[in-house]
């Protein structure tokens, strides 16, 4: 389903389509219908009655212009459904019309409805997570060796491996993936406790019911009703938005890349992607747009949700009804993030000569601090490091490489010959434990992926 015109930019399709209101209402009868059958087969309603409610279960039959002008008189879509379900199974069976929807309350099938809605999109951000993390473990592996400028506050600092780089952005998703998974497990419980959270109506056979209801609906059966704790799908969310902040920074600093004054990465271009309407030479970064706008939507939402869960006793006037459009849209962008950036990693152009020009470019300036321990060692790091602040003055004054700078000081020739000041400016000497680092991250995930194909 393709999304709305209003919404192309921030939702991603496919999770629009699961929160569409033919899902929303297919969800909603599986709830009534799987309640009948469990309710049948303990003897507490006739079994011709989900007969019944099974022949009316067709999102087709619904009404949905007059559920939503309905919705409005009674601040639940569930009245008018149980109501126009109910009048479709009177026309058929008018016995079995009376145990529609019996011993539940609205909240009970809205809250159900959704977690089933949720667990739908659980499917497609996995989908779209596995794709980015075996992307980026291949560009880690690829770019192992591929030497770039580190970059703190936007400024040229000691050169670090495009690898290492990579396996950061996917560390950090890959932490922030388990947080996601972890929390839609915890909210795929089903909600049934009746008016007040203890199934009154049904008697000493509630409990029997609701873990018939659960097995039914592949849910979890939760300790108690949840009809005012919101905490698990507030985990959900607020772990949704640890997902696209992460997401986003990895597009931060793409975009950065892509700066053609910059040139060292760039998303893949296809015809008609990216064009400007009025300068033809422009090659915007979608992907990476399309994934930071999902970041500035997604904490406003959140704390909409946040702040709606500060719920009255049993049932919540105002905090509850201000839930599902939250939802939906912290779905559904995340889900634009996830996609976005997904097809970004698996596309992404490296320039690994441009990375090694903009080393170049710095004069190797941006090997003054290894210039400062070599000559700490000797010096005492204090009046080295006043030293290599003169000497990359002169370097920026002087148009000057910082080598040579160097080999002009008199204190440096007392203590570094001519064989240390050419060795200096080699990146491949100076990263540390750059590999390591990536070989680490990369093997933490591996290890993950290997346990969970175990499991």
């Amino acid at each position: 389903m393709p999304p709305s015109l209003i919404h192309s930019l921030t939702n991603n399709p496919q999770v629009d389509h699961v929160f569409s209101d033919a899902s929303l209402l297919a969800a909603m009868l599986r709830f009534e219908f799987a309640l009948a059958k469990v309710e049948a087969n303990l003897a507490i309603i006739p079994a011709s009655a989900v007969e019944a409610i099974e022949r009316a279960a067709r999102v087709e039959k619904f009404d949905i212009s007059a559920l939503a002008a309905a919705t409005l008189q009674s601040a639940t879509p569930a009245v008018p459904f149980v109501r126009q379900l109910t009048e479709q199974i009177r026309n058929q069976d008018s016995a079995a019309a009376g145990f529609v929807h019996w011993g539940a309350t609205s909240q009970d099938l809205c809250d159900t409805a959704m977690v089933l809605l949720l667990r739908q999109v659980k499917a497609i951000f996995k989908a779209d997570l596995n794709r980015m993390e075996r992307s980026l473990i291949r560009l880690s592996n690829e770019h192992a060796r591929t030497i770039m400028l580190g970059r703190t506050l936007l400024q040229p600092a000691t050169p670090i491996t495009f690898g290492m780089k990579v396996a950061g952005w996917l560390g950090a998703i890959h932490r922030a993936r388990k947080n996601v998974i972890q929390a839609f497990a915890d909210a795929n419980v089903l909600q049934f406790g009746g008016a007040s959270g203890t199934l009154a109506a049904l008697g000493d056979r509630g409990l029997k019911v609701a873990d018939g209801l659960a097995l039914e609906l592949d849910l979890t059966l939760p300790d108690a009703p949840w009809h005012a704790q919101r905490d698990r799908l507030a985990t959900l969310l607020t772990s949704c938005g640890v997902l696209v902040g992460t997401l986003a920074k990895m597009a931060r600093d793409i975009l950065l890349l892509s700066q053609p004054e910059v040139g060292e990465a760039r998303e893949s271009s296809a015809e008609g992607r990216g064009g400007s309407s009025t300068m033809p030479h422009k090659q915007n970064p979608v992907g990476c747009t399309l994934a930071l706008g999902a970041s500035n939507r997604v904490p406003g939402l959140i704390s909409n949700f946040l702040s709606g869960m500060v719920q009255e006793h049993e049932r919540a006037a105002g905090g509850w009804q201000a839930e599902w459009s939250s939802i939906a849209d912290v779905m559904a962008a995340t889900g634009m993030a996830l996609a976005s950036m997904a097809a970004v990693a698996e596309n992404l152009i490296v320039d690994a000569v441009k990375m090694r020009a903009n080393i170049e470019a710095t004069q190797g300036r941006i090997f003054a601090e290894r210039a400062m321990i070599l000559l700490g060692a000797k010096m005492g790091r204090d009046q080295a490091h006043k030293l290599l602040e003169e000497a990359t003055r002169r370097s920026v004054e002087q148009n000057k490489r910082l080598k040579d700078v160097l080999a002009e000081m008199k204190e440096v020739q007392q203590h570094m010959n001519a064989e240390d000041l050419r060795s200096l400016e080699d990146p491949e000497a100076y990263l540390g434990s750059a590999e390591e680092f990536r070989r680490r991250a990369i093997a933490t995930i591996e290890k993950d992926q290997t346990k969970k194909h175990k499991g």
